[in-house]
């Protein structure tokens, strides 16, 4: 049920941890947390807002 592809996955989970870094380095601000969305997200591979949409990122399987 996958609808995020490799790229897509991995520059959502760099995305993550950047806004993570926020939480604990840096303005040390708590809008960091917002991180956990995209780093989740692209963990699983599965973006409930692309279903939503009807977007998939994922690679033709042939």
């Amino acid at each position: 049920m996958r609808n995020e592809g490799r790229i897509d996955r991995v520059l959502r989970v760099i995305a993550g941890l950047v806004l993570l870094a926020l939480v604990f380095v840096g303005p040390k601000t708590p809008l960091g947390w917002i991180g956990l969305v995209p780093l989740l997200t692209g963990l699983v591979g599965f973006c409930p807002l692309y279903r939503i949409l009807g977007i998939n990122t994922c690679a033709l399987k042939r």
